[in-house]
C-alpha cells in the first residue's frame, strides 16, 4: 500500500508554474535563496543553485547593480514524468549594492550547488586616520 500526501497549494503552485513558466521576479525569485554578510573587509553573498550547470550561470554587473541568471532546462527524455517538483527555465536575481563596495573587483566561486561572490569594501569606505593639529601649525592631509 503507498500512502500519498496530497496539498493542494503546491498542486495550485505546479499549474501554474506550468502555465506560465518557472520564472521569478526580483521581488520574489521562484528560487536562489541567498545569504549576506560582512567578514572584515569583504561583504560576501552565497546563493543556493543546486542542480544548475556553471555554463547556464551568467553574472552581471552594472553601476551597483549586480545581476545573477541561471538557467535549469527541462528533462532530455520525451517520457511523462511521474514527479517534476523541482523548478525548471531561467532564474533572475538583482542585487542593488551600495556606494562603499568595489563592484570592479567582485570574484565569484561555484561549489557545491552554492555560488559565492566576494565584493571588496571600496578603499574609500575603509576606516582611517585623521591627524589632528594644534595651534598654528599648518594644516596636514589626511592619510588613507
Amino acid at each position: 500500500m503507498i500512502m500519498m500526501r496530497t496539498d493542494p497549494f503546491r498542486e495550485v503552485e505546479r499549474l501554474s508554474r506550468e502555465i506560465f513558466g518557472a520564472t521569478g521576479t526580483t521581488a520574489r525569485p521562484v528560487m536562489m535563496p541567498m545569504d549576506a554578510w560582512r567578514d572584515g573587509d569583504t561583504f560576501r553573498v552565497e546563493l543556493d543553485l543546486p542542480g544548475i550547470d556553471p555554463d547556464n550561470i551568467d553574472l552581471d554587473v552594472e553601476n551597483n547593480v549586480v545581476t545573477v541568471k541561471a538557467e535549469r532546462p527541462g528533462p532530455d527524455h520525451g517520457e511523462s514524468s511521474v514527479a517534476a517538483e523541482r523548478p525548471r527555465g531561467t532564474f533572475s536575481r538583482q542585487l542593488v549594492l551600495g556606494d562603499n563596495l568595489d563592484t570592479s573587483n567582485i570574484t565569484a566561486n561555484y561549489d557545491a550547488g552554492v555560488l559565492t561572490l566576494s565584493i571588496p569594501v571600496a578603499e574609500s569606505a575603509k576606516p582611517r586616520k585623521i591627524a589632528i593639529n594644534s595651534g598654528s601649525a599648518e594644516p596636514a592631509a589626511i592619510s588613507a
